[in-house]
């Protein structure tokens, strides 16, 4: 079982600068929320940004420990039913862009992944990949290691967008909270 770690960095989703309008306080009552996205374990967030802070979507902000810039605060995690219209439909390329700046995390996936049970293979959780499939990437990295999606998709043709399939399995794990296995995601 993974350790539960924090997140460091996150990615703006949304910005409600004048909070939740479902919210029964006065509007002068509310506090600004910010939603994002954990890089490293898309953990959806609700940050409360520090006042006069200038934060749009798609920034990345620092959310760690040390001195933050322009967030005050975690203020608490969200399911994704939780997310706003915006967020919602801005999330897939949120996703996309911190798959594509990590690509080497997300290879790795392909070169090192194993068996979860005698039968079923951590590669059997991307969409489209059954067991043809799964054998010709497992021939493949046995060979060499993958070095990067071009790579992959040069060697195996029936595999054209590997990025799209990690793209697919990470916005499931996001969306499904009943779903069995997380690999990319933290629940």
């Amino acid at each position: 079982m993974k350790t539960e770690r924090k997140e460091e960095n996150a990615i703006v989703i949304d910005v409600l600068p004048m909070g939740y309008m479902s919210e029964q306080r006065q509007a002068y009552k509310r506090e600004p929320i910010v939603q994002a996205v954990g890089v490293d374990q898309f953990k959806l967030l609700e940050l409360i940004p520090k006042q006069g802070a200038d934060i749009q979507i798609y920034d990345r902000v620092y959310i760690g420990d040390a001195e933050r810039e322009k967030v005050e605060r975690v203020k608490r995690r969200i399911g994704y039913e939780d997310l706003t219209a915006t967020a919602k439909l801005e999330l897939p390329f949120v996703v996309e862009q911190i798959v594509g700046e990590n690509e080497q995390r997300f290879v790795e996936f392909f070169n090192k992944s194993v068996s979860i049970t005698p039968k079923f293979h951590m590669l059997h959780l991307l969409p489209g990949i059954g067991k043809k499939l799964l054998w010709e990437v497992l021939e493949q990295r046995e060979k060499k290691p993958f070095e990067s999606f071009a790579d992959i998709s040069g060697r195996i043709r029936s595999l054209p967008h590997p990025s799209r399939m990690i793209i697919s399995r990470i916005l499931r794990e996001i969306e499904d909270p009943d779903e069995k296995y997380h690999v990319f995601t933290s629940r």
